[in-house]
């Protein structure tokens, strides 16, 4: 199995497929943005979903040489549709499983592929998709290595996990509590929100935010063959960086505040 060191190198093959696009151009568009989450999310998440398929499209044919069209894509925690109507454009088969009926409909996007279920126990046969990914949930169940688990159960030989996350301790930990509330703690973060706002914080610290830290995430990928000796983990790097920005992964303590979302990258072995 790669180390974490050697899975972050620019060399690696499937992070050489998304370095042409990991510009400070695209970084800085897609941070602008995030200012349209609660007022417009038909501009945040629509360009989201362009840039996710970007990335999981770089990603999947740097680690197998294929490309998207006619893979099983599985969307854990997929959220109101904006990414099935992406995938659609790349002639891809897409699921989505997803806890939250409300959240499924926020959009009035409707697909027939869309599952009720929780990430924590995949409604899905061993095996069923070529590609697994999840975006800035991990940090919203109380076992994140269990989803991940999950996600490698229900991928199939030779496909690709993505597993993408919000770092507790960077600027968006908080989710929208703010940019700094959280480092207080994250009861603070909420009592704050409630007091500016009158009303509870959509992500609710200990119910449905939890504090998983980039740590976390790298020593579980480099146990991933004790857990599941049938996968490797192939890339670790911030996901909204310029490449040039990416050996912040492997700066200990740096890193838990300044590589804000973490992706990690399995291949299950065929």
């Amino acid at each position: 199995m790669a180390s974490t060191a050697a899975a972050s190198s620019i060399a690696n093959p499937a992070l050489a497929q998304w370095k042409k696009r990991a510009t400070l151009r695209r970084a800085w568009g897609l941070l602008s943005d995030f200012k349209y989450e609660q007022t417009d999310p038909d501009i945040f998440y629509g360009h989201l979903a362009e840039d996710t398929v970007g990335l999981i499209k770089a990603l999947y044919a740097g680690a197998t040489g294929s490309a998207l069209a006619h893979t099983r894509i599985l969307d854990v925690g997929g959220g109101p549709g904006y990414f099935g109507v992406a995938f659609a454009k790349e002639d891809a088969q897409y699921y989505t499983c997803e806890p939250d009926v409300g959240e499924m409909a926020a959009a009035g996007i409707r697909l027939a592929s869309s599952v009720r279920g929780s990430g924590l126990d995949l409604p899905f046969r061993d095996e069923a998709f070529d590609i697994t990914y999840s975006s800035n949930v991990a940090e919203h169940v109380p076992d994140p290595w269990r989803m991940l688990d999950e996600m490698l159960r229900v991928t199939a030989p030779g496909g690709v996990v993505i597993y993408s996350y919000t770092c507790w301790l960077g600027p968006f930990g908080g989710h929208e509590t703010g940019l700094w509330p959280h480092y207080v703690g994250g009861e603070f973060a909420a009592r704050r929100y409630r007091r500016m706002h009158g009303t509870e914080p959509k992500n609710r610290w200990g119910v449905s935010l939890f504090d998983v830290s980039c740590g976390d995430g790298l020593q579980a990928s480099n146990n991933i063959g004790q857990r599941n000796g049938n996968a490797e983990l192939v890339a670790t790097f911030p996901r909204y960086h310029p490449w040039w920005a990416w050996w912040m992964v492997r700066v200990p303590v740096l890193r838990e505040f300044l590589v804000s979302n973490l992706v990690l990258v399995f291949r299950k072995s065929s």
